[in-house]
């Protein structure tokens, strides 16, 4: 059967388009039926149509014109177009490709000959699909760190900017946390590196599984470091967040190769004013504010949060402005 892809039958004559019915029914196609170009377009704008079977000659806008018009606008896939018509000669189906066909097929036509060629719109289709899947695939790993399955930095960037740009344009806050994973450098020393990545997968994995799906977004920033965009979060509840993922990850036992280990976490948290100056609301100024309080959580002696405490926003951190919670 071949009702993943649909046709569109246009055609004022009502013999030939209840033989077209038939003929397409009967090789298993799903079809929809307009009597003018008019009537096509407007069924359109209801429903997508991967391959339009079309008459040349009708009233209100013919085919030639139906087929303008849609090459014109932009759908999710490609259009394949048929023309179906009595016309002939070498400059008609010029003039037919240029305005936008991609098959020809004259009356009285061949049935056989129709499904040979609707085969063929289906095999390019096909690949189109195909092609579109393996960008898609493409443009996945790129913004993918491909060990944790999170975001990577070059994505993490893009988005801090977008989100600096909402906030500004809003008057809304929103916080960043920026985490590590404590004494790294000696599990990898300990255990060797591919236990390290597998600390680092499942270290991400409990991250996502705590933070709002489809709302949050996590990145690995580079190592063991990770930051989260936390959109309409202001100071207190990210400071929340982060303590939860603190305890989560103390208490979690991690697996890797069969080998039970226990590993801590620091976090330093951020919010953003949107009455900031420009040159303050950079990500890099953000980002380096947020490390600024990781920083303060090792002094503390790791495994604690620290973060900026409420109240007005201040161009310098103050050691009494700084909370911690170990």
């Amino acid at each position: 059967m071949n009702h993943k892809f649909p046709i569109l039958i246009v055609e004022d004559n009502p013999v030939s388009r209840r033989l077209l019915e038939r003929i397409l029914c009967k090789a298993g196609y799903r079809v929809t039926s307009a009597e003018n170009g008019q009537e096509a377009l407007d069924l359109f704008e209801k429903k997508f149509f991967p391959i339009v079977l079309t008459d040349w000659m009708m009233p209100e806008v013919d085919g030639l014109e139906l087929c303008r018009i849609l090459r014109k606008r932009a759908f999710e896939s490609y259009v394949y177009i048929i023309l179906l018509t009595a016309k002939d000669s070498r400059r008609d189906i010029i003039m037919g490709l240029e305005a936008g066909a991609d098959d020809y097929l004259t009356k009285p036509f061949d049935r056989a000959e129709l499904i040979a060629r609707l085969r063929t719109s289906i095999r390019i289709l096909k690949l189109e699909e195909s092609l579109k899947k393996a960008n898609e695939k493409i443009r996945i790993m790129s913004v993918i760190d491909p060990l944790t399955g999170c975001y990577n930095r070059v994505f993490m960037t893009k988005c801090l900017s977008q989100e600096i740009q909402k906030a500004k344009r809003y008057r809304r806050t929103f916080s960043i946390i920026f985490c590590d994973i404590d004494r790294f450098k000696a599990i990898n020393d300990i255990y060797g590196h591919q236990i390290g990545d597998s600390i680092l997968k499942e270290f991400a994995q409990c991250i996502m599984a705590h933070i709002r799906k489809d709302v949050d977004i996590l990145f690995r920033y580079g190592g063991d470091e990770f930051l989260i965009i936390l959109p309409e979060t202001d100071i207190k509840g990210a400071y929340s967040l982060a303590e939860r993922l603190r305890k989560t990850v103390h208490q979690e036992t991690f697996m890797a190769n069969g080998k039970q280990i226990h590993i801590t976490s620091s976090f330093g948290v951020t919010e953003f004013d949107p009455a900031r100056s420009d040159e303050e609301s950079s990500p890099e100024a953000l980002i380096s504010q947020a490390d600024k309080y990781l920083y303060k959580a090792k002094e503390e002696g790791r495994d604690s949060v620290a973060f900026l405490t409420p109240g007005p926003y201040c161009t310098t951190s103050r050691p009494e402005a700084v909370g911690s919670l170990r």
